[in-house]
């Protein structure tokens, strides 16, 4: 295969267009051209007047030797790499044991299917609810205030991704193409095709859940087993006699009291299983606290980003609903940015624990609804923000989600307030033209005390200097809802070269919970990863590589 670069064609272009343009770039015939398809599509929208689609495209020819050589020299055009997706190890005949994955999240699913398809058999255990089941508790808890702590945003089947935009994009270095393997399953699972080319591709919370559902059919199949409703309570780790801070996991215990025996366990616990972060840390499981970021909501119109973002063309649907992602470095020494930005999406609940108000955003595919939302979020750091031990981190979000949840007026009602109100240090009294899309609701009130001092300074600073980017991002009647806490894992669960604890052999952290990923993209990726590394100790590498 050939890869053709930077191939522009206008934004409305007409069918067969893009045939005639690669026949064109390559100097050949049509006959010559027997096969195409697109690797990645995004939009040049530097010229308003002209926005262009740009292609990369892999291109199968006839005498592509003499092709390439009659080329050499043009930049645009090289040999495809291969991006094909490559086993490390398949099972043996005969095993003792097979590997338990902690949790179903994204890290969790790849990690359990990679197994699986390798031939490992492995048992996902899942604290929460399956995906049908969750959905109706999660929709529950944000029409009517009722928690279930064990089936929610955060916890069930798809892990805290579920209810999001669905973003499938990363900035990860990806030499061994595990992208490509996770979206070639996305779309095997019934995700739409366009996820494999498009420049920032998304599922969206709707879709995204038959997805997940048909995945773990699929890792079933294959002599997976999966089980909902069985939370980890405990690791078991033999120490080692001479050195008591080293061990060996040989088994985990459950909520119902059960035991499992096995010597490779991956941790895929996602960022709000505090309950077992406190459990590893007390079974001597080395943890150490990390960075994560703490803020609002904000909600616009999603027709001012769109007009923003694209001028006349803003309602081509083509285009489709603009997105934005800005930073900026306050004086007071705080960076403060927009965090998973859902276009025509809205305000959600995302609470795991009673009597705390968490925010987060959702689009569904079409990201068609009314208002754009994104985090705007203050960076912190354990050293100066929440020294004091491993976990202080947590204590730090509890304690701001507790003050949301008391600023709310209880009922999981979020605090809001109009940016306009915020920008000027008045509480609000009475919502503008955006109407808020959080539910189950939320209380009009004084934002100054719903975060530290420095993140409220930081972000009345960054507002005004994002609306020179975005022409009525300070727009008065803009809402913020408290609180945004769950950016990423306050801890991180330190792992070695073999992806296994620094301290506790047959430990395998993974995904965002261990603090090794962030997002859907990367935490897939990184079971992946820690799956091979699963495969590869239980089974050793193969010459022979199998292919799925």
């Amino acid at each position: 295969m050939i890869r053709l670069n930077e191939l522009r064609l206008p934004l409305e272009h007409p069918e067969g267009a893009l045939r005639r343009a690669i026949i064109n770039r390559l100097g050949i015939q049509s006959e010559d051209l027997a096969h195409f398809q697109i690797v990645r599509r995004s939009v040049d929208a530097r010229d308003r007047d002209a926005f262009l689609f740009v292609y990369t495209i892999d291109v199968k020819v006839r005498e592509q030797s003499k092709l390439l050589a009659r080329v050499k020299g043009d930049r645009r055009i090289s040999l495809a790499p291969d991006s094909s997706y490559r086993f490390v190890a398949n099972a043996p005949d005969t095993m003792s044991g097979r590997p338990i994955v902690i949790g179903m999240g994204p890290a969790g699913l790849f990690a359990g299917l990679i197994l699986a398809q390798s031939g490992f058999r492995p048992l996902i255990l899942e604290r929460g609810k399956a995906m049908r089941d969750r959905t109706k508790d999660t929709f529950r808890m944000w029409q009517h205030g009722d928690l279930d702590p064990e089936s929610n945003t955060q916890f069930g089947e798809g892990g805290a991704g579920t209810f999001s935009d669905g973003k499938l994009y990363s900035q990860v270095k990806d030499p061994k193409h595990y992208g490509r393997k996770v979206l070639d399953e996305f779309v095997k699972a019934g995700a739409p095709e366009e996820i494999l080319f498009v420049n920032r591709p998304h599922i969206g919370t709707f879709r995204l859940v038959k997805v997940v559902e048909q995945m773990r059919a699929k890792i079933i199949e294959l002599g997976g087993e999966v089980r909902f409703e069985s939370r980890v309570t405990g690791i078991e780790i033999d120490r080692d006699p001479v050195d008591q801070a080293r061990g060996k996991t040989t088994g985990v215990t459950l909520a119902s009291g059960e035991r499992i025996a096995a010597d490779h366990v991956i941790l895929a616990i996602g960022h709000s299983a505090r309950d077992t972060f406190e459990m590893l840390d007390a079974r001597g499981v080395h943890l150490e606290a990390k960075p994560f970021s703490i803020g609002f909501r904000v909600e616009h119109p999603q027709s001012l980003i769109n007009e923003c973002r694209f001028g006349e063309k803003a309602s081509n649907p083509l285009l489709g609903a603009a997105e934005y992602q800005l930073v900026h470095h306050a004086s007071n020494g705080r960076s403060v940015y927009t965090f998973c930005m859902c276009p025509g999406g809205t305000v959600i609940a995302a609470t795991s624990e009673v009597g705390r108000v968490v925010t987060n955003g959702m689009s569904q595919y079409s990201r068609n609804e009314r208002n754009a939302n994104a985090g705007i979020v203050v960076g912190i750091t354990p050293e100066t923000d929440y020294p004091g031990g491993r976990l202080a981190g947590v204590e730090f979000q509890r304690f701001w989600e507790s003050r949301a949840f008391e600023l709310g007026g209880g009922g999981y009602k979020a605090p809001a307030q109009l940016v306009g109100d915020f920008l000027a240090g008045r509480p609000s009294s009475a919502f503008g033209t955006v109407v808020p899309s959080y539910t189950p609701g939320v209380h009009l009130c004084d934002l100054a005390t719903a975060l530290p001092d420095y993140a409220i300074t930081a972000i009345r600073e960054a507002i005004p200097a994002f609306a020179r980017q975005i022409k009525g991002f300070d727009l008065s009647d803009a809402i913020l809802t408290a609180v945004e806490s769950r950016t990423s894992s306050p801890i991180r669960i330190t792992r070695d070269r073999e992806m296994q604890s620094v301290n506790t052999t047959g430990l395998y952290p993974t995904g965002e919970g261990a603090g090794y990923a962030g997002g859907i993209l990367s935490a897939a990726m990184d079971g992946i990863k820690v799956a091979e590394a699963v495969a590869t100790s239980l089974a050793g590498p193969v010459e022979t590589q199998r292919q799925f």
